[in-house]
């Protein structure tokens, strides 16, 4: 297996506005400056956080699979197909863009977001009418593991099913814990850290875990990570789980 850590001066960087809406980028545009241009078929990956209530205005998407997973906070969206809601703390937007369509996002203050784009097969996708679902905290399953608390959020064993084979986790690991990850052959695992530190363990060795931190793992053959919580320290990441490469072409720019 080999693991890459990226630190917040890493990653890619935005806003909008006048910075009412400030993004830090595991995964940035093609475009923009950053370590990681895409991980398989995760194509882009943005921690925003609100610092005043700002409404993004109407813009399009289209062939692209979006979700918008709240860390805290509200998030407001509408769009051009008719839908007006909120979601909070724990929920999730989510947009398969297929032949297009606008929408806004509004967040409240102090509201924090990680949205994250999948990418289908978008020859195919663009041929599908778009559609927008959304999920509340209390509708995602929650497994305890030997103390850790496990979120299913995307994965057949999810209430998301997307069309990009994707597994979503939101992982908390109580200090002096661990949890094991089955990474299968030809996978690659991404995740960010959102609070505390830890570590990661790999066959090859450890690498710390801080606040903020996007963490790369790939492999050609299946085998085993496992995270780790230090005593007096607890761990929260966001895990996604993705093939390292995919049958069908790419976008580029």
């Amino acid at each position: 297996m080999h693991i890459s850590i990226y630190t917040p001066d890493q990653q890619g960087k935005g806003h909008f506005g006048n910075g009412e809406i400030v993004e830090s980028k595991p995964i940035a545009f093609p475009h923009e400056e950053t370590a990681v241009k895409r991980v398989g078929p995760l194509f882009y990956w943005a921690w925003a956080k609100s610092l005043t209530t700002f409404e993004i205005p109407l813009h399009p998407h289209s062939g692209f699979e979006i979700v918008s997973y709240v860390l805290n906070g509200t998030v407001g969206h509408r769009d051009t197909l008719g839908n007006l809601q909120q979601v909070s703390t724990g929920g999730a937007q989510v947009m398969q863009t297929g032949s297009g369509a606008y929408h806004a996002e509004e967040m409240s203050t102090g509201t924090e977001m990680f949205q994250i784009w999948f990418e289908p097969h978008l020859s195919q996708a663009v041929k599908v009418p778009p559609t927008y679902n959304q999920y509340n905290h209390e509708e995602f399953p929650l497994d305890v593991i030997d103390g850790v608390q496990v979120k299913r959020v995307i994965g057949t064993d999810a209430p998301i099913s997307l069309v990009t084979d994707s597994l979503m986790r939101d992982i908390i690991i109580p200090a002096n814990h661990s949890y094991r990850w089955q990474l299968p052959k030809g996978y690659s695992l991404a995740a960010v850290v959102v609070s505390g530190k830890g570590d990661l363990h790999l066959a090859e060795g450890a690498s710390g875990l801080h606040g903020g931190d996007f963490a790369v793992v790939s492999s050609d053959q299946a085998g085993e990570l496992r995270f780790s919580a230090p005593s007096g320290e607890s761990l929260r990441l966001v895990a996604i789980q993705v093939p390292s490469e995919v049958d069908y072409p790419l976008y580029r720019k």
